[in-house]
């Protein structure tokens, strides 16, 4: 068993995202790991701010940013419970975070479907991990809301 891997960071940000749920927050969840330790988490917080950009990868890359000092944040990984939005994508790529890792697809919204290659080129992505359960939170939550 490897105590720091994918599943580990995954939990944490899925952590995050019912945190959002609970405050009324479409429930996605990031951290940021370098080193393997979370230096970042951040939920998504449009709600709560007034804000379409303040979603939970803009406002993880902004707190690690300025933790580190430094626009790049080249050595990190980016954990985030949903595939992330073009938006976001690009701020990802702007900073230069070349490991992302997300749980469930967003075939309505996902990066992948819209700008496939947004993402720095060296950039490498994980997807699926904890899928269903990424998935499951969000599927009821808006099921609580109709």
């Amino acid at each position: 068993m490897i105590p720091f891997d994918d599943a580990y960071f995954m939990k944490q940000a899925l952590a995050e995202a019912k945190a959002a749920a609970g405050e009324g927050e479409t429930p996605v969840g990031a951290v940021l790991v370098c080193n393997n330790s979370v230096i970042a988490r951040a939920h998504n917080q449009t709600e709560r701010l007034n804000d379409p950009t303040a979603h939970a990868e803009m406002l993880v890359i902004t707190s690690a940013a300025n933790l580190l000092g430094a626009k790049y944040l080249t050595d990190c990984v980016l954990y985030v419970t949903l595939e992330p939005c073009v938006m976001c994508a690009g701020a990802i790529a702007w900073a230069q975070v070349l490991t992302l890792v997300y749980g469930a697809s967003d075939p309505k919204r996902g990066f992948r479907q819209y700008a496939p290659r947004a993402l720095h080129p060296r950039a490498v992505v994980r997807s699926g991990i904890m899928e269903q359960e990424c998935a499951d939170l969000m599927v009821s939550f808006f099921r609580s809301r109709r």
